[in-house]
């Protein structure tokens, strides 16, 4: 924990640096660091990798908060409500005996879940909620051929329906998992508020332990939300080349009505899931802006004049007469948009570049 906190304070004087109008590029910080660690023998004492590991993650951080539209710059790291996350490079650390060994004499065993593929170049040793530790090795393997196909598929997000695919047999439902244990968790959570100890005096045993249960529940609805996620990923990947995902940002669901049913559905982890396993698989994955891909026909590509209201579940094209299942139509719609670069006669769309590496239309 004390690398922790030197790490720590390091990364919260880099978001100083930021705010008072210096540039906190890697450089700058890394000469700032040989200061420091010459002048503050506690600085001194920690592990010089892991300080400029932090130091290069809060370095990049910033310049994806520049480069990404919407994503806010780093922010300070609290004491009591940051987890513990420390890197190290190759050098920094080494497997000896089935037992990872760190800088300051830690030498820890490890409960393999997989056997690496091969020699690790760096590790992220972690804390979650629950305050159990884990170890993420970073490794080099062979790329497995994922299998051929010229199928193409396209996929809207929602809330009752978490993905409605224009395959309806690839559909991910919603699963619940937060729902079903509504009932527990408020009970934790009130034995918790019961044991609450007044301002300025220390956390009793009995409120870590109603914490620690609460942080459980969490955990376990959150993993069963990554695991449906990661297999229903999975499946879209092996039976399909082109990938058009909607572009939701899933944000704006946490200020409406909608904004527990949004969580429990978890769009923003099943989108991220679906985008890494597609590029990792080599398959063609567009992000299609979800402006207008309920209004307009799936068909003959008109647009409706008037927009449709959550209530309305069904669509039907004046133009055409075709008549579908909304979600199915706005799903069919954005496969269009990727197969032909088009979202409707009067609104072409082009290839821009995205952060992601991922291609993404947009408006001309």
């Amino acid at each position: 924990m004390a690398e922790w906190h030197r790490c720590r304070f390091l990364w919260n004087e880099a978001v100083h640096q930021q705010r008072i109008g210096n540039r906190p590029t890697f450089v700058r910080l890394s000469k700032l660091l040989t200061a420091a660690r010459a002048e503050f023998s506690w600085l001194h004492e920690g592990s010089q990798v892991a300080q400029q590991q932090a130091l290069r993650n809060y370095a990049l951080a910033l310049k994806h908060s520049f480069e990404v539209r919407g994503r806010g710059r780093p922010t300070f790291k609290k004491h009591k409500t940051s987890l513990p996350s420390l890197e190290y490079t190759v050098r920094g650390f080494s497997i000896k005996n089935g037992r990872l060994r760190l800088p300051g004499g830690v030498s820890v065993p490890v409960v393999w879940s997989r056997d690496l593929p091969s020699a690790p170049t760096s590790v992220r040793v972690y804390q979650d909620s629950l305050g159990h530790w884990y170890a993420s090795f970073v490794t080099r393997r062979d790329g497995e051929d994922a299998p051929e196909t010229d199928e193409s598929i396209g996929i809207d997000w929602g809330v009752s329906t978490t993905a409605t695919t224009t395959n309806p047999a690839y559909d991910l439902p919603y699963a619940g998992h937060r729902k079903r244990c509504a009932a527990e968790l408020a009970k934790a959570q009130r034995k918790m508020s019961r044991r609450r100890r007044p301002r300025g005096h220390g956390a009793s045993k009995g409120y870590r332990t109603a914490k620690r249960q609460v942080a459980a529940i969490n955990k376990r609805a959150a993993r069963q939300n990554t695991h449906t996620a990661r297999t229903w990923a999975n499946e879209i990947v092996d039976n399909h080349q082109l990938i058009a995902v909607e572009d939701l940002k899933v944000k704006f669901l946490a200020k409406s009505t909608m904004a527990r049913k949004a969580a429990d559905a978890a769009i923003g982890s099943a989108k991220r899931t679906l985008i890494e396993y597609g590029k990792r698989a080599g398959r063609t994955v567009v992000l299609v802006p979800p402006a207008y891909t309920t209004m307009t026909c799936s068909k003959c590509g008109s647009r409706t004049k008037t927009r449709l209201l959550l209530a309305d579940r069904i669509f039907r094209c004046e133009a055409c007469g075709h008549t579908a299942d909304r979600d199915r139509n706005a799903a069919w719609t954005i496969l269009a948009t990727a197969e032909r670069n088009r979202a409707g006669v009067d609104g072409v769309r082009h290839s821009l570049p995205h952060p992601s590496g991922v291609v993404v239309t947009g408006a001309a």
